[in-house]
């Protein structure tokens, strides 16, 4: 069996240059820059051997452990579909253990595990430069490689099983919100590094800590800096290579022995958020808001308005003789405390399709935690780019915590309150279709009372953070993880106390909200 999976896919290798004329050119061009960028790689991976040993070790760390990690999310991102996955083999009947023996053999004659393959020989070449064992650059090399495909095969079958039946555009916009989250913190904060020709500390101590992690471990056995770490690297190493084997194995007989659901047409009818998301009450409302927010050109103007408005307060701030680098520090937490803010009316934009949700009955605490999922996902990103954005220009990377601190604090307390808020008080505001910036007659006083009193809330729920962060910012006081704490803990709090409370008045006042919706 072995032998006939390995020749499957060679012969799979060459067909990929097959077909009609179309393919065979984007197969070539792909095949062609890969080959440049590849060889680009190793050309700076053999230069490491000019470079200093603790520059090779920390390079090779970083860039092992990011090549490892894009072997684990690039499946699941891409939606890549496996041309050896163990199901197209169920038809002949084969044991599961040597098909999974076979298929992880055939792995290792991949395009991308040639490449890191590649890269990895030119790295223990530098490795051995620098003074490596020979037999700790054999052992670098194997188990990096092998943790690279283990990781491709492991998470390609689970997408397989698990994800490919909800894919859909709504899912890939997800992913790539993630990746954006993840890419531009880490490019601002590398571009922030002052290297002066020496490998800055911050990445020397990511280095040591990305050593003794799955995705690093492999990388850092060669070059560590005593016996002790190579043998702790070693060991977490051989550990991850074992249990992601020991995880293929399992997938391949559950993949072998499992009837797979089948997917039903609704799936796939372009329902979006509808398909991906939970066939819950929660999921249900969950994807309708988030329906709502990504189309309703009122909820449009409310995003963009925001980042907007907290990066113009910064004008005045410099024109009153604010320096700069504390200035740059405002907008993020007005940013958070206006997302916090945002759904304090939620109810209102409803209009009339608010009778849906009780008329069927649902439970509180579903329309509560469902009409939050839009924020959270559209907050959350920008908030995550924005802060380190906002540290950088500071200067002080240890001012993040208190930041991160602070922002939750006002996020999490502003959706805790604004659950409170569009239920307890709504007020009428532009229906569907009308202009953003066209507001009904109000003949009361809750489209005052309503939002300002969710912003105070807020700020008196931040007010700790606030503190010890001002305390970390004007004496230089080491208060930055008392306001990382004290925010996230009073963020949590208000957040569930809000989405109970909330959920309780939703459930006894449908009534009044079912007339309200239709007076408004």
């Amino acid at each position: 069996m072995v032998a006939h999976v390995l020749r499957l896919r060679l012969a799979m290798l060459v067909g990929a240059l097959r077909g009609d004329r179309r393919h065979v050119v984007r197969t070539a061009v792909g095949v062609v820059l890969l080959v440049v960028a590849t060889v680009v790689a190793v050309r700076s991976a053999v230069g490491l051997a000019d470079a200093g040993g603790l520059t090779t070790a920390v390079v090779s760390v970083l860039a092992g452990s990011a090549v490892t990690l894009g072997f684990a999310v690039a499946p699941i991102v891409t939606g890549a579909v496996d041309p050896l996955d163990p199901r197209r083999f169920a038809v002949i009947g084969p044991e599961p253990r040597p098909l999974a023996g076979a298929l992880l053999l055939a792995g290792f004659l991949s395009v991308p595990a040639l490449v890191v393959l590649a890269l990895s020989l030119a790295l223990g070449g530098a490795w051995l430069a620098h003074g490596a064992s020979p037999v700790a650059v054999v052992a670098s090399v194997v188990l990096g490689v092998a943790t690279c495909v283990l990781l491709a095969r492991v998470c390609m079958a689970v997408g397989a099983l698990l994800l490919r039946p909800r894919q859909s555009r709504e899912l890939a916009g997800v992913y790539l919100v993630g990746v954006l989250v993840v890419v531009v913190p880490t490019a601002v904060f590398l571009g922030s590094l002052e290297w002066d020709g020496v490998v800055p500390s911050q990445l020397v101590s990511t280095a040591e800590i990305l050593a003794w992690t799955p995705v690093g471990a492999a990388w850092g056995i060669a070059l560590a800096p005593s016996a002790g770490a190579a043998w702790g690297s070693a060991a977490v190493a051989l550990a991850t290579v074992g249990a992601l084997t020991a995880l293929w194995f399992l997938i391949v007989r559950v993949l072998l022995t499992t009837t797979p659901r089948p997917v039903a047409v609704r799936e796939q009818g372009g329902l979006g958020w509808f398909a991906l998301l939970p066939g819950t009450p929660g999921g249900a409302v969950a994807a309708r808001s988030l329906s709502y927010w990504l189309r309703d050109r009122r909820y449009l103007v409310n995003i963009v308005v925001v980042p907007v408005a907290a990066v113009l307060t910064t004008v005045p701030l410099l024109l009153a003789g604010v320096p700069l680098e504390v200035a740059a520090l405002v907008p993020v937490p007005i940013m958070a405390l206006f997302f916090g803010w945002l759904p304090h009316n939620d109810l209102a934009y409803d209009s009339t399709a608010v009778w849906m949700h009780v008329a069927s009955g649902m439970r509180g605490v579903s329309d509560r935690v469902g009409r939050l999922v839009p924020v959270l996902l559209i907050g959350v990103p920008i908030l995550a780019v924005a802060l380190p954005i906002a540290i950088a220009a500071h200067g002080r990377w240890s001012l993040l915590p208190a930041l991160v601190g602070v922002c939750a604090a006002l996020f999490l307390a502003g959706l805790g309150l604004s659950s409170v808020s569009s239920v307890l008080a709504p007020y009428a505001v532009s229906r569907p279709g009308d202009s953003p910036f066209q507001q009904p007659q109000r003949t009361g006083s809750g489209g005052v009372v309503a939002p300002g009193g969710v912003m105070v809330g807020a700020v008196l729920a931040a007010a700790p953070a606030m503190w010890f962060a001002w305390q970390a910012l004007t004496t230089g006081a080491d208060d930055s993880a008392a306001a990382l704490w004290s925010g996230i803990g009073a963020g949590v709090v208000v957040l569930v106390l809000g989405v109970v409370i909330g959920a309780a008045l939703f459930e006894r006042r449908g009534t009044a909200l079912m007339e309200f919706a239709e007076a408004a």
